[in-house]
């Protein structure tokens, strides 16, 4: 549908690279939930702490999943779930500003 092939094809989950940002598929997630956003950031593991410190509570706790990705998910206050992700396999701008893991810089997919 998108005329891309995923980078990142297993039974668990499957990784796309659409212009820069990525576009993840996970069989197992709870249709209960809904879709879950991931955010991307340098640093997943600064990321949950910041989002704990702000009133969240840890859903998932931080896991690779395959190819160095590692994620994780937040529940905010309000109830939504928050996905993290840190993706070696995108490149960030050096000039992309503050984000929510607190590194000098943000950009699409990571």
């Amino acid at each position: 549908m998108l005329g891309v092939e995923p980078y990142f094809d297993e039974p668990f989950y499957v990784g796309f690279n659409v212009g820069g940002y990525e576009l993840g598929l996970d069989p197992g997630a709870d249709p209960a939930v809904g879709p879950v956003s991931y955010w991307g950031v340098r640093d997943v593991d600064v990321a949950l702490a910041r989002f704990v410190a702000a009133g969240a509570g840890v859903r998932e706790q931080v896991q690779e999943v395959g190819g160095g990705i590692r994620v994780g998910t937040v529940v905010e206050p309000s109830g939504a779930v928050v996905g993290l992700i840190e993706n070696p396999h995108f490149v960030l701008p050096e000039d992309g500003g503050a984000e929510a893991g607190g590194a000098e810089g943000a950009g699409p997919g990571r």
